[in-house]
């Protein structure tokens, strides 16, 4: 990884993306999403201040786990000046997006669950497939075939 010197305060998205990680379309793309900002020079040419590198670590670990980038980027607006998040703010938003998470491993479970039930009807029939009709929501209004024929 290229160390960059301490004297050194902006990087160029080639110098970000070495030392982050990610593809440069990637920062250019959050930096759309405007999860990052840069400045631009006289050349037009993109600066990022140091700190973003801490930013894109913390976007990045948050895609890791599961969240999406619209959450990400509101928590990152809640911060102060768009400061740069820090440990502390990591505890705390990882521990609120946990029961996001929790919820979405209970779903994919039951999806996992539920796989060969799937596999072994054969029709993905909406009157008893777990996958296609959980809890039998659309069973009291009437059988599978018809509602399939209705969604064309």
């Amino acid at each position: 990884m290229p160390q960059i010197p301490e004297k050194i305060h902006e990087l160029t998205v080639g110098q970000l993306a070495a030392r982050s990680g990610a593809a440069v379309s990637a920062l250019h793309f959050y930096e759309a999403k405007g999860l990052i900002t840069s400045r631009r020079t006289g050349g037009n040419q993109r600066r990022f201040s140091r700190d973003t590198l801490r930013r894109v670590a913390f976007i990045r670990a948050a895609q890791r786990v599961g969240i999406p980038l619209a959450t990400i980027r509101s928590a990152l607006a809640e911060l102060p000046e768009e400061r740069t998040p820090t440990r502390e703010d990591w505890a705390r938003l990882s521990q609120a997006w946990r029961s996001e998470l929790d919820e979405r491993i209970t779903q994919l479970n039951r999806l996992r669950d539920h796989l060969t039930d799937c596999i072994g009807c054969g029709c993905l029939s909406l009157d008893t497939c777990v996958l296609s009709n959980p809890d039998d929501k659309f069973g009291e209004r009437q059988a599978g075939s018809r509602l399939m024929a209705e969604g064309r």
